[in-house]
């Protein structure tokens, strides 16, 4: 079986395209609006990829309590510096052993975002 995107309900989808575009580095692959009125984006071009649907309904901050998207970096130290610059409010770094340290930051829906480098 194969995982092939993940969906994230979004307010925005203009704000959320810039953040995961912008911030997180992902490439754009489409946007569509679909029959059923709904706005849809993908976003990467590996095997997995995030999916961004603004609906008009219920606030996605309540749907994604409990939900992170992590992704790795190869520097956490250079990747915590461009989202300060970027004026995101960055959780951590946090090391639970020599081998990893990640950090945390909001997209513009408040699912949190993890920046992972593995040493």
């Amino acid at each position: 079986m194969k995982f092939c995107w993940c969906t994230l309900r979004v307010r925005d989808l203009d704000a959320s395209l810039r953040f995961y575009q912008e911030i997180v580095g992902l490439p754009f692959n489409r946007r569509y609006t679909s029959g059923m009125g709904k706005e849809i984006a993908f976003l990467g071009t590996g095997e997995t990829q995030v999916e961004l649907v603004a609906d008009g309904t219920e606030s996605a901050e309540a749907k994604g309590l409990g939900v992170s998207l992590g992704f790795q970096v190869d520097s956490l130290d250079r990747k915590i510096d461009q989202l300060m610059a970027k004026g995101l409010t960055v959780e951590g770094p946090i090391s639970p052993n020599p081998h990893l340290s990640f950090c945390f930051v909001r997209d513009p829906d408040g699912y949190r975002i993890q920046f992972v480098e593995n040493r």
